[in-house]
């Protein structure tokens, strides 16, 4: 794979950067990942040794904060936007419990239905068994409502005999039943369950295709990314983190082909982390993401470097997506696939307190490293290279999967 020799700026000493981060399916507001980087980055310049200081973005649109930087000798300014669709996952999360299991049912019939799910399994078990505990977990609690349910509407009729009291046993029986899975409805913010079955249920959807909601969300990114480009900065660097990897891909690619795209611009950079592009790639109407993994992965217009690793459960990890999604070329030149490696760059005793904390593993990458190797997330962000030249010579991890497993690999005509 050629790194990107050809674009002779690509490796410009970066003085002013600014950064778009795309979140993954998330309802929380975009303040989090503010008050994330700047504890985070706190901590990975006190290991490290060198120096952060955030501070507000400038007045305008959009939002996200400013970071002072001076890493490896250089002053470096960067201004970071959050790039945020959580308006729309709580849209979509706002679900009944009736509905949420309807949502079960035609979510699990998409996946097993088109083949996609025997596919993800054979690609990486981890994250395609993380994706049967929303399942499982929805029906443990109705099995234990109802018989909850049960055990109460017959200790009332037991009691009370007789025709009316089997009539009132059904009606206690009912409302217990609903009450207890309003109960574990409530505690969804320590079991997840409810937040995984809407995020997967989104996925599958339209069987792959961007939701017409999303697609417009899609479509103002880019208008954002393309002022950017149009300004006086050494880098623009686009970091999208689980689901907000494949909307990056899309993007760019959209701003490609429409030639939004200056020669004498500055720097474009992808940095896709924790990537799940499989779980909507492999579903058949996926042909929009198929054409965007395909077009991307061959263009000179940019450097794309796509990090997850082993120990994080819900990612595809090492998993090339434009390979595994069977659209790989013979002009392929992305992603450079590489290993966060955080059974390295964490010490023993930090991965021992990780290690079963797989939502926090998840987000890892936007976090410090107590052993940190090359992946630096705050020398990336706020350093001065580029993202090419940071992982100049840098090879793709000997263990990444590349071979093509999708059942479907039609694209969408440009």
């Amino acid at each position: 794979m050629t790194m990107t020799g050809e674009n002779a700026t690509a490796t410009r000493a970066v003085r002013r950067r600014r950064v778009f981060y795309i979140p993954g399916y998330d309802p929380i507001p975009p303040r989090r990942y503010r008050e994330l980087y700047r504890a985070e980055g706190a901590e990975q310049a006190r290991i490290s040794g060198y120096h952060l200081s955030p501070g507000p973005k400038p007045r305008g649109e959009g939002f996200g904060w400013t970071v002072n930087a001076r890493i490896e000798g250089a002053e470096v300014r960067t201004e970071v936007e959050v790039l945020v669709w959580s308006d729309i996952v709580r849209e979509s999360m706002g679900q009944s419990i009736v509905a949420t299991y309807l949502q079960l049912l035609r979510t699990v019939a998409v996946y097993v239905g088109t083949g996609a799910f025997g596919r993800l399994v054979r690609l990486r078990k981890g994250p395609a068994i993380a994706a049967l505990y929303p399942v499982g977990m929805l029906l443990l609690q109705l099995v234990v409502a109802v018989c909850l349910g049960w055990l109460a509407g017959w200790l009332v009729a037991w009691g009370l005999g007789g025709r009316a009291g089997v009539a009132l046993g059904l009606a206690v029986g009912v409302v217990v039943a609903a009450l207890v899975l309003m109960r574990f409805k409530a505690w969804d913010g320590h079991l997840f369950a409810y937040y995984l079955m809407h995020d997967y249920a989104h996925s599958a959807q339209a069987n792959g295709a961007y939701p017409a909601d999303l697609e417009a969300r899609l479509g103002l990114f880019a208008d954002r990314i393309a002022a950017a480009l149009r300004s006086e900065t050494d880098e623009v660097l686009v970091v999208g983190h689980s689901s907000g990897a494949h909307l990056g891909v899309s993007i760019l690619a959209d701003l490609i082909r429409a030639e939004k795209v200056p020669e004498s611009g500055p720097v474009l950079s992808l940095l896709t982390l924790g990537q799940v592009v499989p779980m909507i790639s492999f579903l058949p109407e996926a042909t929009r993401l198929r054409a965007d993994l395909a077009y991307l992965s061959t263009r000179e217009e940019l450097f794309w470097l796509d990090v997850t690793a082993p120990g994080d459960g819900c990612a595809f990890a090492l998993c090339d997506p434009v390979a595994v999604s069977g659209v790989a070329t013979e002009g392929k030149r992305w992603p450079l696939v590489i290993s966060a490696a955080f059974t390295q760059t964490l010490s023993p005793e930090r991965w021992r307190a990780l290690r079963w904390r797989f939502f926090r593993l998840h987000f890892q990458y936007l976090c410090a490293f107590d052993r940190p190797g090359d992946y630096d997330y705050f020398r990336i962000t706020a350093g001065p290279q580029t993202l090419a030249a940071r992982f100049a010579g840098r090879t793709p991890s000997k263990s990444r999967i590349d071979r093509a497993v999708s059942k479907y690999t039609s694209v969408k005509a440009a």
